[in-house]
Order: C-alpha cells, then sequence, then structure tokens
C-alpha cells in the first residue's frame, strides 16, 4: 500500500508543482481583478459539479461496488457492470450539459447573484461557462476509467492525469493575445485539458482490461446496489462543495478580488489535500474494500489507522506554516506581475483561516473510507449535512465583518465538525479503534507541530531582518530560509520524538 502511496502522491505531486506554475501565469496575467473572478467563477462550476457527481460521489459509490464484482464474479462480470454504469454516466452527463449550456444565464444568476450589477461582468462569466462546462463531460468520464484502473491496481495514469490541465493553461495563457481576454486563453486551456486527460485515462484502460462500451440498460442487482449507494454518496460528497458553492455565490456580494484571494489561498491548501489526503485516500479505499470482501476486518481497521499515520506525518508542517507564516508564502509564490502585495496579504489571511481545518480536510477521504468499503455511503451523509448546516450558518455571520475570511473560516469549522461526527459513528459502529500507540502518536505530532511552528514564527523575523536591503526576490529568499529550516526541524523533531523503530514499522505495516 505504501508504494501505491508514493505513486499517486507523487505525481500528484508534480501535478501542484506544475499548478503553481499555472496560478503563478495566472495571477500575473489576470491578477485579481473583474475578468479574474469571472474566469474563476467559470472554473469553479464544472469544477464542483465535478468533485461532487464524478471524483465525490461516484468514486465512493463505484470502486467498492466494482472491486465486489470483480472478487466475486470475475473480469467478465465486471466488464458488463463497467458498461451498464458507463451507459447510464455518458447518457446523463449529455442530458446535464445541454441544460447546463441553454440555461446558462438562469444558473449564472442563482450562482454568481452579485455580478447581476455588473452587466459585463456577468456576461464574461457566462460566456467563460460554456467554453469550461463541457470540461465535466469528459472529466467524469477520466473519473470512471480511473475507478476501474485502481480497482486492479494501476494509479499512475489517473493521478497524472490532471497535470494536463496545468500545462494545457499555461499553454493557452501564453498565447492569450491571440483570444478576446486572457479569461478566454484560461477557458480554453480547461476545455483542451479534458480531451488530453480523456485519452491518457482511456488509453492506460484500453491496454489493461479494455474500455467500456454502451450496453443495453439493465437495472440488476448490482447496478441497483450502485445507485443505492450513490444517492447517500452525492450527499455526503456535497458537504465541502457546497461550501465552496456558498463561498462563490457570497463572495460574488463581496469587494473585488475576494474570489481570487478564496482561490488562491485554496490552490495551496490543495496542495497538502491532494498530495497526502487524496492519495491515500484513494489507495485505501480498494485496499479496504479488498480487504472487508475477503474477511479481514482487522486488517482493514489497521490499514485506517496506519493511513491516519501517514496522513498526520506528511501533513503537520504545513499546517505550521499555513498557520504562522501564510504572508510570506504568499508574497513569494503570487506578488508578481498584476497580483500586487496588497492581494498577498489579502490571500494570506484567507489560507491562515483554511489552515484551521486542514487536518479534517486530509482526514476525511481516509476517514469515510471504512464506510464507503462496506458499501455503507449514508452513515457519512449525517456527518456532512451537519457540517455544512453549521458551515452555512457561520458564513452569513461571518461574511460582513471579516470578508472571505470568515467564508474561509466557516468552512475550516464545518470540516471539524464533519470529521468528529463520522469517526465517532466509526468508533461506535465498532469500525475503528483507536489503540494506545495511536493515541500516543497523536500527542507528539501535537507537541512536534507547536515546536515547529515556534522556529519559523522565529525563522520568518530573522529572515525578515537579515534580507530587509534586498531590493528583488526577498520574499523568495525568505521562504527558502523557512522551507530549510522546516525541514530539519521537523525531521530532527520526528526522529527525537519517535524514533527509527517507529518509522521503519510504519513503513512495513
Amino acid at each position: 500500500m505504501l508504494g501505491r502511496i508514493f505513486t499517486v502522491g507523487g505525481y500528484t505531486l508534480l501535478s501542484r508543482i506544475t499548478g503553481f506554475a499555472r496560478d503563478i501565469l495566472l495571477a500575473a496575467i489576470l491578477g485579481a481583478g473583474p475578468v479574474a473572478d469571472a474566469f474563476f467563477v467559470a472554473l469553479r462550476l464544472p469544477n464542483h459539479f465535478r468533485a461532487i457527481f464524478a471524483e465525490g460521489a461516484f468514486n465512493a459509490a463505484f470502486v467498492p461496488a466494482y472491486a465486489h464484482v470483480h472478487g466475486e464474479g470475475g473480469p467478465a462480470s465486471a466488464r458488463l457492470f463497467a458498461n451498464r454504469i458507463f451507459t447510464l454516466l455518458f447518457v446523463s452527463q449529455v442530458v446535464l450539459l445541454v441544460i447546463a449550456l441553454a440555461f446558462m444565464p438562469q444558473a449564472m444568476s442563482l450562482l454568481a447573484p452579485g455580478f447581476s450589477d455588473e452587466p459585463e461582468q456577468r456576461r464574461l462569466a457566462i460566456e467563460l461557462t460554456r467554453i469550461t462546462f463541457p470540461y465535466l463531460l469528459l472529466i467524469t468520464l477520466v473519473t470512471l476509467y480511473g475507478g476501474m484502473l485502481n480497482v486492479v491496481n494501476r494509479f499512475a495514469s489517473a493521478a497524472a492525469a490532471s497535470i494536463f490541465l496545468n500545462i494545457s493553461m499555461m499553454a493557452t495563457l501564453a498565447l492569450a493575445v491571440f483570444f478576446p481576454t486572457a479569461g478566454h486563453a484560461a477557458a480554453w486551456g480547461v476545455l483542451i485539458s479534458g480531451f488530453l486527460q480523456y485519452f491518457l485515462l482511456a488509453g492506460d484502460l484500453s491496454r489493461h482490461g479494455g474500455l467500456p462500451r454502451f450496453a443495453p440498460l439493465r437495472l440488476d442487482e448490482d447496478v441497483r446496489a450502485f445507485f443505492r449507494a450513490l444517492g447517500p454518496a452525492t450527499l455526503g460528497s456535497m458537504g465541502t462543495q457546497v461550501a465552496l458553492f456558498a463561498d462563490t455565490i457570497i463572495a460574488t456580494f463581496l469587494p473585488v478580488g475576494a474570489l481570487s484571494a478564496l482561490y488562491y489561498a485554496d490552490r495551496l491548501n490543495q496542495l497538502p489535500i491532494g498530495v497526502i489526503g487524496i492519495a491515500i485516500g484513494t489507495v485505501l479505499l480498494p485496499e479496504m474494500s479488498r480487504r472487508i470482501t475477503s474477511g479481514d476486518h482487522a486488517g482493514a481497521m489497521a490499514s485506517q489507522r496506519r493511513a491516519f499515520e501517514f496522513t498526520l506525518l506528511f501533513s503537520v508542517p504545513f499546517v505550521a506554516a499555513f498557520l504562522v507564516v501564510p504572508d510570506v508564502i504568499m508574497r513569494a509564490m503570487f506578488a508578481r506581475g498584476a497580483f500586487t502585495k496588497a492581494d498577498a496579504v489579502a490571500a494570506g489571511a484567507t489560507l491562515a483561516a483554511y489552515a484551521i481545518a486542514l487536518i479534517p480536510f486530509v482526514l476525511i477521504r481516509s476517514a469515510v473510507a471504512t464506510f464507503y468499503a462496506r458499501k455503507d455511503t449514508a452513515t457519512p451523509v449525517k456527518a456532512s449535512l451537519t457540517g455544512i448546516a453549521v458551515n452555512v450558518l457561520l458564513k452569513i455571520l461571518l461574511m460582513g465583518s471579516l470578508a472571505q475570511v470568515g467564508l474561509a473560516l466557516a468552512t475550516a469549522v464545518g470540516a471539524w465538525v464533519n470529521l468528529l461526527l463520522v469517526i465517532g459513528f466509526a468508533v461506535r459502529a465498532g469500525y475503528l479503534e483507536f489503540d494506545r500507540g495511536f493515541i500516543v502518536s497523536l500527542v507528539k505530532f501535537l507537541l512536534i507541530g507547536l515546536a515547529l511552528a515556534a522556529a519559523l514564527w522565529g525563522a520568518a523575523r530573522y529572515a525578515a531582518l537579515q534580507l530587509a536591503s534586498w531590493t528583488t526576490l526577498r520574499d523568495e529568499a525568505a521562504l527558502g530560509v523557512l522551507i530549510i529550516v522546516a525541514v530539519v526541524v521537523y525531521a530532527t523533531l520526528v526522529l527525537l520524538l519517535f524514533g527509527r523503530k517507529w518509522l521503519r514499522s510504519l513503513v512495513r505495516s
């Protein structure tokens, strides 16, 4: 399982690195003005649908079902099941696409009502969203193909696919002079990347199992079981996405630049979420599904505890850095071109608010795996809906005084409520047990995180004094110093408090 985690995490890290290059280019060309806000709405709408229905709900329902059919009935039964799901998925996405393109003005009135007072920005957002929305159809098929490959332990192409999004957008942004606006260039880059990702996954699957084909729609027991799991999974996947939808809607009423601050803060926050949380959760779900199908419930539980420890080991440095030195990170990453230092300050404060919930963000996918692996997609919904209610209520209360920072804080509180409820339900059902070793590890991670945060705080002040006379690359140099300090301090503390024996046991588990 560790090898597969590093495969997914490695490609996801490469995706995030190219994503940062893309965002640096976006910040320099688009900045944080009205065109940028219109594009980010156009990007968020298909991405929200993708996260809810494709990567979220669909994966949660499909991977355990496909693993079960593959293990019980063999490759032929699994292929027939995949063909039927592919047919239903394709037809539903085409219908959604047609409706979305036809009623985009009405949808924009609901999802970005703040643009109604700015007719030109609203027109641009509608136009850009019509370009980006077909990306959803392509990425949904990519998700289906990736789920099929994951069940047979092929993770690389699905993890690498999003790299094409970054490369494609950078290519079109480099040619922005040939488009009506830079927003149009970025939107076309999104759509082109959908085709590139599709062909990558389709090629891999055609070599290892075969592409699914259209099949007569027949609701046999396996398909009905899939849909019984899909409904609750959709509700469960909506938690974070509803929060982000609410962010998009409310931020359109805030001053210009609020949407952009949310976007850039979320992009940095997504680095550990994608490289660590999603990578480990992606590998853990089929692993637990196989173990539970074979009756190895203790092994499934042990795999989940180890997944938690892996997640915390790699996440704690990000939490400390995002909470203590978010301003340095934002200035070094994005403060150039049209993206000013004032924009970086606003985005840095938003990043710190998001970082409060970085632990539940990275753990939630592994936490719900114990339910999804048992084809129980209903229980996590209870936690998700409670988190949504808390989240939205706090957004309304905090948006006036704290602007987009209040939106991020509300998202953070809702995420903690969601995670704690999921863990509580799992413990109560007997699906998860925390042994003494795990509790001791939690305490050690807390102490290490506090010590690292103090070290970063001191190093940031020292670097600011030493580099005060620099006229160029001052923030970049300061960030380099902080990275070196973080690596040395964190590695030393982990070795002192955990020891080599714990690390070896974690790797061998």
